[in-house]
C-alpha cells in the first residue's frame, strides 16, 4: 500500500480474537493469483499495516466481511488453499446436498461424500467409535503455507453447518491438529472447545455420537437465507443444546457420588458453571431437577432391587444422612424410604 491510502473508519465493536494469520493467508492468495487485497481489506477495515503483525487479532465481524469479500473477488471459497478453485457456491452446494438427510450422521456423511467432488487435495471422513463421533481430514498432497488456514476452515465449515442444521450447540469433545502449536495457539480454544492436541496424525475434532442421531431442524428456504451469509456458522456460539439434559443426566448416573455439584459437572462437559445453568434454562430443566429426578430413580432402584440399610441408599445417591433422605423421598413420592420397600 502506498503512503496515499485513505484513513480506515474504526473497525467494528466486538471482541477482536481470530489470529491475524489467517488474515495474512487471505492477502497471500489474493498475492498468488497476482492480485491486489486492498479492497478486501478496505471493506473489513483491516489496516494494511497490521496484516504482518502476528499478534495482532481481528473480530468475527471483520473476518467475515474480508472473506465474503475474499471469496467472491477470488471466485474461490478455498481461498487458495487447493489445486483448483472452489468456485463461488461451492459451500451452498455440500448444504443443499446435505438439507434433506433424515438426521445429522446422515447430513455429515453426504457433506463428506459431496465434498471429494471439489477437490482430491483432501479427504473428509465420519467414523464413529465407543461413543464417539470424529470428523477427520485425509491430506492427499502438502498444502503447504495454506495448511493451517485450510484445514482449521475445513472443520469449522463442517461444524458451524451441523450446530446450525439441527439448531443446537454441538460441544467438542477434542480437536487436533497435525502441525506444531503455532505463535497464536491461545486462539485455539474460541475456535474449539475441548481438549486440544497439536502436533497429531491428522486434523480432526470429536464429539458425542448421540448429535448424529438428531433430527434437521432446517428447511430449504432457511438455507437460501443462511447462505447469504454464511461465514458467521464458523464463528456464531450457539447456545441451546438439545442434548445436554441427557448428558447431565447420564453423567448424573455415573458419576452421582463424586460429580454432582454444577462445578463438577460443568468441567466433565467442559463448560463454565453458569454456562452450564443458563443452556440447561433454554431447555426448560434446572440442574436441581435433573438431580432429583437421578437421585430418585436410583433410590427406588436401590429400594426394589437391594436390602441395604436406608442409610447406607441414601449415601450413596448423594444425600449426606438418612434424615435428609428420607424428607426428600417423601417430597418425591408422598411416602418414606421403609414404606416405598415394604410396599414394592
Amino acid at each position: 500500500m502506498t503512503p496515499s491510502t485513505p484513513a480506515l473508519p474504526s473497525a467494528p465493536r466486538g471482541r477482536a480474537a481470530t489470529p491475524m494469520a489467517f488474515v495474512h493467508s487471505i492477502t497471500r492468495a489474493y498475492e498468488l493469483r497476482g492480485m491486489n487485497p486492498a479492497s478486501a481489506l478496505q471493506t473489513a477495515r483491516i489496516a494494511p499495516q497490521d496484516v504482518t503483525d502476528p499478534q495482532a487479532r481481528v473480530t468475527a465481524a471483520q473476518f467475515e466481511a474480508l472473506n465474503a469479500h475474499a471469496m467472491q473477488e477470488l471466485d474461490d471459497e478455498a481461498l487458495g488453499w487447493f489445486t483448483r478453485r472452489l468456485p463461488w457456491g461451492s459451500h451452498g452446494m455440500l448444504c443443499r446436498a446435505s438439507i434433506t438427510a433424515p438426521n445429522l450422521g446422515v447430513a455429515i456423511k453426504r457433506w463428506c461424500r459431496h465434498h471429494r467432488l471439489l477437490t482430491e487435495d483432501i479427504g473428509l471422513a465420519l467414523c464413529v467409535e465407543g461413543g464417539q463421533a470424529s470428523v477427520t481430514i485425509t491430506e492427499h498432497r502438502d498444502l503447504g503455507e495454506f495448511r493451517e488456514f485450510g484445514l482449521v476452515s475445513c472443520l469449522r465449515f463442517l461444524h458451524g453447518y451441523a450446530c446450525w442444521a439441527i439448531d443446537s450447540r454441538i460441544p467438542l469433545q477434542g480437536a487436533q491438529f497435525p502441525f506444531a502449536p503455532p505463535p497464536h495457539a491461545s486462539a485455539y480454544p474460541l475456535m474449539f472447545t475441548g481438549a486440544l492436541q497439536f502436533g497429531a496424525r491428522a486434523a480432526r475434532y470429536t464429539f458425542d455420537e448421540q448429535y448424529l442421531g438428531l433430527p434437521l431442524q432446517r428447511d430449504e428456504r432457511a438455507l437460501r437465507g443462511m447462505l447469504q451469509r454464511a461465514l458467521p456458522l464458523t464463528v456464531r456460539q450457539y447456545r441451546r443444546d438439545r442434548l445436554l439434559g441427557q448428558r447431565v443426566r447420564e453423567l448424573l448416573h455415573a458419576h452421582l457420588g463424586s460429580a454432582h455439584t454444577a462445578e463438577a459437572l460443568a468441567a466433565l462437559l467442559h463448560l463454565s458453571s453458569r454456562t452450564l445453568h443458563r443452556q440447561l434454562h433454554e431447555e426448560g430443566l434446572s440442574l436441581q431437577a435433573l438431580k432429583d429426578e437421578v437421585r430418585q430413580a436410583q433410590a427406588m432402584d436401590e429400594l426394589r432391587r437391594s436390602q441395604r440399610p436406608i442409610k447406607q441408599v441414601a449415601l450413596a445417591v448423594g444425600f449426606r444422612n438418612e434424615k435428609s433422605f428420607t424428607r426428600a423421598f417423601r417430597e418425591w413420592t408422598g411416602t418414606t424410604p421403609g414404606a416405598f420397600r415394604q410396599g414394592k
